[in-house]
């Protein structure tokens, strides 16, 4: 049986704190999806999904790692994949630049790409119940199957 790792997963709220306190992000799409909408953050690597296994290692230990892709899917993939192969300071960004984008973050590219397609829903979808029109405003993080510790509020 595999050995199963549990990645630590925060909203984009709580990565542009990390990212102002110098977190490396490492967007795992593919490079044409990078050409046509990028993440605008100093602090920022593309290794694509599909050659992740072999250049991951170009990812440095010893910074706070914030993985990202369009959804949080791929991302999250690769930042098992991390764990799993030693890395400590690794995070996935959930709902990625669907919702970096829908928050009105910085972006290079046109959002129409990723902002046509998303669904107008609240930051926690499988959690939600009823919300209002500012609930996009709210954090992602605050949802009841998350523990809720000091600073986590994004």
């Amino acid at each position: 049986m595999e050995k199963q790792v549990e990645v630590t997963q925060i909203c984009p709220t709580k990565t542009q704190a990390l990212i102002k306190n110098g977190a490396l992000l490492v967007d795992v799409r593919e490079q044409n999806e990078v050409a046509q909408l990028a993440y605008d953050v100093p602090n920022i690597i593309n290794i694509p999904l599909s050659v992740f296994e072999e250049h991951f290692t170009e990812i440095p230990k010893d910074k706070t790692v914030v993985m990202v892709c369009r959804s949080g899917g791929r991302s999250l993939r690769a930042a098992g994949f991390m764990v799993y192969h030693g890395y400590d300071n690794v995070i996935n960004m959930k709902h990625g630049l669907i919702r970096w984008a829908q928050k009105g973050f910085p972006t290079i590219g046109d959002t129409a790409t990723v902002l046509e397609n998303a669904e107008a829903s609240s930051c926690c979808d499988s959690h939600s119940h009823s919300h209002a029109a500012d609930e996009s405003k709210k954090s992602c993080c605050n949802n009841q199957d998350e523990p809720k510790t000091e600073g986590s509020c994004c």
